[in-house]
C-alpha cells in the first residue's frame, strides 16, 4: 500500500485494534517498515504501557512487508508485555516475504506464533 504525495511515494500502514476477552489484537495492513514503525509505537506500545495490558496478538496476514524497524517495534512490544507478566503472539504469517524477514530475525525466539487468533486466545489461556 503506497499513497503518492506531490511526486514522492509514501508507504502506509492501516493498524485496526480491538480488546476483547483481556487480549489486545493488532490487525496490521501494509507495510511497517522505519518510516511508519511510529505510528504502531504511539497507537499501540502505548497503549500497552500506559493501560499495562498483558496480552497482545499481531496479525500480520495484512502486512506487504516488514523491516529491521518493524521487527523491533514487535520484539519491544513483546518486552512490553513480559514486564506486565503477559505474552505477545503473531498470527497470520501468510506473506511469503514478511514470513522470511521475520523467521531470519531473531523475533520468534521470544514470541509465539500461530495461525490464527483463535489458536491465539487458546494459547494465552493455556
Amino acid at each position: 500500500m503506497c499513497a503518492k504525495l506531490l511526486g514522492k511515494v509514501i508507504s502506509l500502514l492501516d493498524i485496526n485494534i480491538e480488546f476483547f476477552k483481556g487480549i489486545l489484537f493488532i490487525r496490521l495492513n501494509g507495510v511497517l517498515n522505519k518510516n511508519t514503525v511510529s505510528k504502531l509505537k504511539e497507537e499501540v506500545n502505548n497503549l500497552v504501557e500506559e493501560n499495562g495490558i498483558r496480552n497482545t496478538v499481531f496479525n500480520v496476514s495484512g502486512l506487504d512487508s516488514i523491516d529491521c524497524y518493524g521487527i523491533n517495534t514487535l520484539l519491544n512490544n513483546y518486552e512490553l508485555c513480559k514486564n506486565n507478566n503477559g505474552k505477545s503472539l503473531l498470527c497470520g504469517l501468510t506473506n511469503n516475504l514478511v514470513k522470511h524477514r521475520i523467521n531470519n530475525s531473531r523475533l520468534l525466539k521470544y514470541m509465539y506464533e500461530t495461525s490464527d487468533e483463535l489458536s491465539a486466545i487458546n494459547i494465552i489461556n493455556l
